[in-house]
């Protein structure tokens, strides 16, 4: 949980306090808009493009930033919401791909085929099974298990009690088990 006192002084333009407030928030971020994203041509860029924008936008909207009891991670994921949903809006509309047809000099670091095919599919699968969960139940494993925050702070940004973010976590959990299993039946019977 961010410190209010670092809020209310990064609110004020305070530079120290604002690194250090972007610095608590930005790996969350990251981890949100990665589990939202997914993976584009295998790289993470979007999702963390996405991330980036997500902390110049709450720059701009922090001297703005008025407490109102709510958890400040309610203030920040929903900002964070709107920026996925803008992406998702833009990959949409931005299907071309282009292709410069060079061929690096030298062989890239990155994983081989064999590895990047055996990560892409893992991603594909858990992309797969979180979007046949309800908007809500998919929400709040994503700001629970990927990005970590508490139920109460989880609750502010989807309008629901803690308890009641407790309860769809876990009717969540025991759905995507569920589902798992399902798809692993059917890929052993193929």
């Amino acid at each position: 949980m961010i410190e209010s006192g670092l809020v209310v002084r990064a609110a004020r333009r305070d530079p120290d306090a604002t690194a250090t407030l972007l610095a608590q928030v930005r790996p969350g971020l990251v981890r949100y808009c990665r589990a939202r994203l997914g993976r584009i041509g295998g790289a993470y860029t979007t999702a963390d493009d996405v991330a980036q924008e997500v902390c110049l936008a709450l720059l701009r909207a922090l001297p703005t930033y008025r407490d109102v009891g709510k958890p400040f991670s309610a203030f920040v994921y929903r900002i964070a919401a709107h920026k996925v949903a803008d992406a998702h809006r833009a990959a949409v509309r931005d299907l071309a791909v282009t292709d410069t047809g060079e061929v690096p000099a030298t062989p890239s670091p990155e994983p081989g085929p064999e590895q990047h095919a055996v990560s892409t599919d893992l991603a594909r699968r858990l992309s797969g099974l979180l979007a046949r969960l309800p908007e809500t139940q998919r929400e709040i494993i994503l700001l629970r298990v990927a990005v970590g925050l508490a139920a109460d702070e989880v609750g502010e940004v989807v309008g629901m009690t803690a308890a009641a973010v407790r309860v769809t976590q876990a009717r969540a959990l025991a759905k995507l088990r569920m589902l798992a299993g399902d798809s692993l039946t059917d890929e052993a019977a193929a």
